[in-house]
């Protein structure tokens, strides 16, 4: 019996959408979002006094303490990793058993990888404290900046979106997975802020980190992962 390869069979459904690579000023364009809204937040300028005045109007609605709490709190995990990593089993081990391929889970694994490096190397390294701190402070034991929800939602269902399209699943998966890579992130960043949790600039980063994390996933996938996969499999079979 051969090893798994990234070989899939022939029959499979037709793309309906795109793989949603993001194009590559996309990427830069998340890069430099990236760095101005850090260096203005590290600088004390116009865009913390944003912040801080967004979450007071937010605070004085009290959804904290309301009915409201349970049903925003239930949106912002469209973001959680353990809900999309549900999801990604089901898909991953569904494409392995009918396609034959393990490049699914080797994309899933270097993307939460470089997720979880950058996001905390991001949080650490500001230390920017959440909404819930008196005040906007950094180096402060926070870890607030970006929001790690939002980050995983763009990059973590975009790789869903990408499996669903590229192994040809059903036209009606294909583009509920696109739906959930739009829909996800600004669902879970609208409802993060809602709450009081993040800061909006927390959000707005954490989904241009994901834009650029989801651009070089695809690049690492188009210069080394699949290719080097499809090769071992290959020589397996041979």
């Amino acid at each position: 019996m051969s090893t798994p390869s990234a070989a899939a069979p022939a029959r499979r459904g037709p793309a309906v959408i795109g793989t949603g690579r993001p194009p590559w000023w996309a990427v830069a364009l998340g890069v430099v979002l990236t760095v101005v809204v850090t260096v203005n937040l590290l600088s004390r300028g116009a865009l913390e006094r944003m912040d801080l005045s967004v979450s007071e109007v937010v605070s004085d609605w009290g959804l904290r303490d309301s009915a409201a709490y349970w049903p925003v709190w239930v949106l912002t995990q469209a973001g959680g990793r353990v809900t999309i990593l549900v999801v990604l089993a089901g898909l991953v081990g569904w494409i392995a058993w009918r396609r034959r391929s393990l490049v699914p889970l080797v994309r899933v694994v270097v993307a939460l990888a470089l997720l979880t490096a950058v996001v905390y190397a991001f949080k650490y390294g500001t230390g920017r404290t959440a909404p819930a701190y008196p005040g906007s402070f950094f180096h402060r034991d926070g870890a607030s900046y970006p929001s790690g929800h939002v980050a995983n939602a763009v990059l973590m269902w975009g790789v869903a979106r990408w499996q669903a399209v590229e192994f040809g699943l059903p036209a009606r998966a294909q583009r509920a997975f696109w739906v959930l890579s739009v829909v996800g992130p600004v669902v879970t960043g609208v409802a993060m802020v809602t709450l009081d949790f993040h800061w909006v600039t927390d959000a707005l980063v954490g989904a241009a980190v994901g834009v650029v994390l989801l651009g070089v996933v695809h690049a690492l996938d188009a210069t080394v992962l699949s290719r080097s996969i499809r090769a071992r499999g290959r020589r397996t079979a041979a």
